[in-house]
């Protein structure tokens, strides 16, 4: 039995139907499961028949079996083994048929609130299968959470996440019982950094979510997450990730762009400020929003080199800001746009923006694939038009670039520059220009990767011994 289960356990690739057929024909499932209960102290039997019997349940033959062994199932559920507590956990994820949830159900929320690591993972992805028809989730969670142990809540929390990409249906399930409410509770609580961290984490991960956003705006963790970006009291790191979540979420929020806007002077969250108000500005009415008071402040960082980690942050946020990947802004976000960079051009030694571009590519690599982001995003208005091209050093900076970090971004802006010069017939025109455009077309041309031209086969004799 266990040469073969081992041999069953690591074959390569999926099983079949007809193979796990074939093994059961030989081993049946209760010789298999009497010998992993009598013998799991003898070295590599428990080991190898989990394995065995992972990948028997896997296939549709093997899952089919599931309902007839579930008192088997919530033994093992039980176990005292993690190993096997893990394999009843993967089983049910298996399941076919959702039989006897009642009953299995609360054994898996104890496998996930005190297994290890592995055993909740697979005791989430169970239940997560069955959320799609399994009902009276509410009934459940609340009280079991009250009486947790601090990891335990933080599991919990976690599988509240983890529900809400399902379905819209359980979404709105999790919603009206008022398990978000565990979320609030845990953020409230600052008795403990590390708990209301991970928290914090989860809330970043449910911002992510479509279902998520839906449903998040109709709580009070906005005014939480609020109450932390502008408490000085609390922890940095804690009002740094309250503002990314922020940024994920209340792109339509004055009250939080302006407290992340008032926390750009403070050097050590300073950097989460301006990728938050970048994440922000990613969407067409968040960047409307920026460009009325905060953008004034990403902008100015931009083109400052004081901090490395600042400065790549103001680039990269204000690349968002511009539209790198969405369409133009409305007519008063896109004068507010351009008289911001003008105004902070004329505060600088540089004097004109095609100056800041010039300086922001003579940088090194990472500051110039920022750079390329905020040109392909700027370079759609004729008045940066016009500033790129003024400066021939541009162009030949992004068409020269063979450096290998930043060829996406490089070959991106080169065919943004070149899409908006072809359109303008002004530019087109100039005899002045002509050089530039035939850089243009070259660089777009060639590509990513800077192809010298097409591949051709090659037809060689192989070489013998």
């Amino acid at each position: 039995l266990l040469q073969a289960a081992s041999d069953f356990g690591h074959h390569p690739g999926v099983h079949s139907d007809a193979s796990a057929k074939a093994f059961l024909h030989r081993f049946p499932l209760p010789v298999i499961i009497n010998v992993l209960q009598t013998k799991a102290d003898v070295p590599g039997v428990e080991s190898t028949l989990v394995a065995c019997l992972e990948r028997i349940f896997c296939t549709k033959h093997g899952a089919s079996l599931i309902p007839q062994y579930m008192p088997f199932v919530q033994v093992g559920l039980r176990a005292d083994s993690q190993v096997v507590r893990c394999l009843a956990c993967k089983t049910v994820s298996c399941l076919l048929e959702n039989a006897q949830l009642i009953v299995i159900y609360p054994l898996l929320l104890d496998c996930l609130i005190n297994g290890n690591e592995q055993v909740a993972t697979a005791s989430m992805d169970a239940i997560k299968s069955l959320a799609g028809s399994f009902e009276g989730m509410e009934i459940i969670f609340p009280n079991l959470a009250a009486r947790c142990s601090s990891l335990g809540r933080v599991r919990v929390l976690a599988l509240v996440v983890k529900l809400f990409s399902v379905s819209s249906s359980v979404a709105s399930l999790i919603h009206n019982s008022d398990l978000l409410n565990l979320l609030e509770a845990e953020v409230c609580n600052t008795d403990d950094t590390l708990v209301t961290l991970s928290v914090l984490e989860l809330l970043y991960e449910l911002a992510e979510i479509q279902h998520g956003t839906e449903f998040l705006p109709r709580t009070t963790l906005v005014q939480l997450l609020s109450s932390i970006i502008g408490n000085t009291s609390m922890e940095s790191i804690l009002r740094s990730r309250a503002m990314m979540i922020s940024g994920r979420l209340l792109s339509k929020v004055k009250t939080v762009i302006s407290l992340i806007d008032g926390r750009l002077q403070d050097a050590d969250e300073c950097e989460s400020a301006l990728e938050t108000l970048g994440q922000i500005g990613s969407s067409i009415h968040g960047a409307e929003l920026l460009l009325l008071p905060a953008a004034r402040h990403v902008i100015d960082a931009a083109f400052d080199r004081q901090g490395r980690g600042r400065h790549l942050a103001a680039l990269h946020a204000l690349g968002n800001i511009s539209g790198e990947t969405r369409s133009e802004l409305n007519n008063d976000a896109e004068e507010s746009l351009q008289h911001l960079i003008y105004e902070s051009a004329s505060k600088s030694p540089k004097l004109t923006p095609s100056g800041l571009f010039l300086s922001v590519l003579q940088q090194d690599a990472e500051v110039r694939l920022a750079g390329y982001r905020v040109i392909t995003g700027l370079v759609a208005r004729p008045w940066c038009l016009m500033e790129i091209c003024s400066k021939q050093e541009i162009v030949n900076i992004i068409t020269g670039e063979t450096t290998k970090i930043g060829m996406e971004a490089k070959y991106n802006c080169c065919k943004a520059i070149h899409w908006v010069f072809m359109s303008s017939s002004k530019l087109t025109s100039d005899p002045a220009l002509t050089g530039i455009a035939e850089k243009l077309q070259e660089a777009v041309r060639r590509g990513p990767y800077l192809a010298r031209k097409e591949a051709q086969p090659v037809v060689m004799t192989a070489d013998r011994f």
